[in-house]
This record gives structure tokens, sequence and C-alpha cells, in this order.
């Protein structure tokens, strides 16, 4: 019996980072998520089968979800954070819903959220612990819920004309409020 299939499409030049040396990193997706990838260099689609035999049909999701991120981007390293924790998420920002199709505001939004000479993604990338890709028309954010939910409010900040002082000072005040929280889960509770 076949096993469920799902289908993608990702970028012409992105099929070498999603197989990756000598199928390293296509090999790495099968074995993990113990699905099998079909890739078609010609027009960039994406057959993954499940095996009938699988216990776990949201795997398939998950292996569409890394395909996907490589396909807007993201190294394989990065995407591979999806493989190896399952409360990490995966998001796009699509700017051609924000800007529709104009080349130069495309491009113009696109310029604010890297940020001269990449320093504004640097910095988001630094403060929320999240992963992001800006690749063709898309924005992708890679990360737990808390430091996707910080990218998302920041590339949105930019994307609606924030200054990006303001947006560093709101990266900032979220980095602090993170620690905080993380330094609370780990405070013993003492009852006196």
């Amino acid at each position: 019996m076949e096993g469920t299939k799902s289908y993608v499409k990702i970028p012409g030049d992105r099929i070498g980072a999603l197989v990756g040396p000598d199928g390293s990193v296509k090999s790495v997706i099968e074995r993990k998520l113990r699905v099998k990838l079909e890739v078609s260099s010609e027009d960039g689609g994406i057959e993954i089968t499940l095996p009938a035999s699988a216990e776990d049909p949201t795997v398939l999701f998950r292996a569409k979800e890394v395909v996907t991120a490589i396909g807007r981007g993201f190294s394989p390293e990065h995407a591979f954070r999806l493989l190896d924790d399952e409360e990490i998420i995966f998001e796009i920002i699509d700017l051609r819903e924000i800007v529709g199709r104009s080349p130069s505001d495309l491009k113009r939004l696109k310029g604010r959220v890297i940020g001269k000479e990449g320093k504004t993604r640097r910095l988001i990338e630094e403060l929320s612990e999240a992963n992001i890709s800006v690749y063709g028309h898309t924005i992708g954010i890679i990360g737990y819920p808390d430091q996707a939910s910080i990218a998302r409010e920041a590339v949105t900040m930019l994307i609606r004309g924030s200054l990006h002082g303001t947006v560093y000072r709101f990266l900032h005040k979220k980095r602090r409020e993170l620690k905080k929280e993380r330094l609370q889960l780990w405070e013993p509770t003492y009852k006196t």
C-alpha cells in the first residue's frame, strides 16, 4: 500500500540547498522524519511521501515545513531546528500582501528589514533568538513561539514604517523580559 503524499514547490535556485552536497541535506530530512523526497530540478517540485506504515501523520506537515523553509532561503542548519524540537515554529510573511507586486516597494521593505550591511536582521535574530530569512517576496521566521512573536512584531513594525531605533528599543525591552521570565522559571520557591 502506498503512503500519503504532499507536494511543495520551491525556487529552482534553492534546489541545491535542499539536496545538499552528495544528497546529504535531503537524506537527513528523509532519515529523521522517515519520509521520501522526490526532487524535480526542472520545475522545483518536491513530492514528499509518508510511508503507509507511518504512525504519526503530522510528520508529513513537518517535512513540508522544513522543505519550504529551505526553499524560502533558510540554511539547512536553521531549517533543521524544525526537526530537532516540535515546539519550534515556522512562519512566512508574504510582502506581496502588504505592497502588492510593486518591485520598488518590495525592495524598499526588504531593505528596511535587512538594514545597512545586514545589521537590522542580525539584531532581530540576536535579540529574539529566532532565525530570519529575507528571500524573494517573503520574510521567514523560525523559532519558539515567544521568539517568533518578538521577531514578527519587529518585522511588522519595520514594514509599517517605524524608525529603526524604535524597533531596536522594542527588541532590547523584549529581550530583557525574556531573560527575566527564564530566571523566574529557575528560581526556587521557598515556603516560610
